[in-house]
């Protein structure tokens, strides 16, 4: 198939266009490069600098590759800005996303598998499975929820095909067979704990804060479950092929094994060989206590099983990554 990834430039994208090449699909990226990195772009891959927001640049894009699905990870992701910009988040997601859907129903390419989030659920103390309630903590997860809600309608009305993946926290690195680690992380700015961590023993940074030591979690940080970037792009490359015999599709996609982030420094000193400074404050607007992902429903599907459950060592990957790309890619 004829892929257009949106966000395909981004770290999540990036890797998963690298899986889709790597099973044989030919691939189109479309994005701005506002948060991505052309550096990241896989090699195989033809790339469209455009904007959603730009519908004139997304008819081009469309008129220039006979597309028969479309990959959607292009937007913001930061939970945190997100509260504090809500009408920057409404914009970038939930309009351009619209933007997109009209544009592949104009062209008739009726299979999008889409980036969602755990950010749609509630708080549970439990693993979340996908018929847990709604409920976002923060601006970002009620974008991805309201988009979720437009693909659904456009499939029952419309006829679109889709798989929805509700990633949990996505991290690692990918490393080539010598070790070496090609892809990762590179937020700018960066908010996500494992990097903002491995700064530290990188002497980017003196210390590591904890936002909230209050939550009703066992050492009182937040909990999260934390999916190796490899294993988040290997499910879309089944997603993509299951549409053909299932046409609405919605899935998490986690290890089920929660963390806390006590718990995360605690392993990244381990890795990194570094005493990594902890700074406890306040808790931030928008973060829930526990989001764990029960996966049972791709598993029995689809066959999904995460390769890198392991923290250990989704954090090595993750700092041989950071170790030869202190500064992230070289554009």
């Amino acid at each position: 198939m004829h892929i257009l990834v949106t966000g395909g430039a981004g770290y999540i994208g990036s890797a998963t266009s690298q899986a889709f090449l790597d099973a044989g699909h030919q691939v189109t990226i479309f994005d701005n490069l506002f948060r991505g990195h052309k550096a990241a772009i896989p090699s195989g891959a033809a790339f469209i600098q455009g904007d959603l927001a730009d519908r004139g640049a997304l008819d081009m894009g469309f008129q220039m590759g006979n597309f028969d699905a479309v990959a959607h990870f292009a937007a913001l992701i930061e939970a945190g800005e997100s509260m504090e910009k809500p009408a920057l988040y409404f914009r970038a997601n939930v309009v351009n996303s619209q933007n997109l859907l009209e544009a592949m129903l104009k062209y008739e390419v009726k299979r999008l598998v889409f980036s969602s989030t755990a950010a749609v659920y509630a708080s549970k103390g439990a693993a979340l499975n996908e018929d847990d309630p709604y409920a976002p903590a923060n601006v970002y997860g009620e974008t991805k929820l309201m988009i979720e809600t437009m693909v659904r309608w456009y499939h029952k009305q419309l006829g679109l095909k889709y798989a929805i993946l509700r990633y949990f926290n996505a991290c690692g690195a990918l490393l080539d067979v010598n070790g070496k680690a090609v892809r990762g992380e590179a937020h700018s700015p960066e908010t996500h704990l494992i990097p903002l961590t491995l700064q530290v023993p990188l002497g980017q940074r003196e210390s590591i804060k904890i936002f909230g030591t209050d939550y009703p979690t066992a050492d009182g940080t937040c909990i999260r479950d934390y999916v190796h970037i490899a294993d988040l792009a290997s499910a879309h490359v089944l997603a993509l092929a299951a549409l053909d015999e299932r046409h609405a599709m919605t899935y998490n996609l986690g290890n089920g094994q929660g963390y806390s982030v006590k718990q995360v420094i605690e392993v990244a000193r381990a890795v990194t060989n570094h005493d990594i400074p902890a700074i406890e404050t306040p808790r931030r607007p928008g973060d829930g206590a526990i989001l764990v992902a029960s996966a049972e429903k791709i598993n029995d599907e689809l066959g999904w099983v995460p390769r890198y459950p392991d923290l250990k060592d989704i954090l090595g990957s993750a700092w041989a990554w950071h170790q030869s790309h202190p500064h992230g890619y070289a554009d």
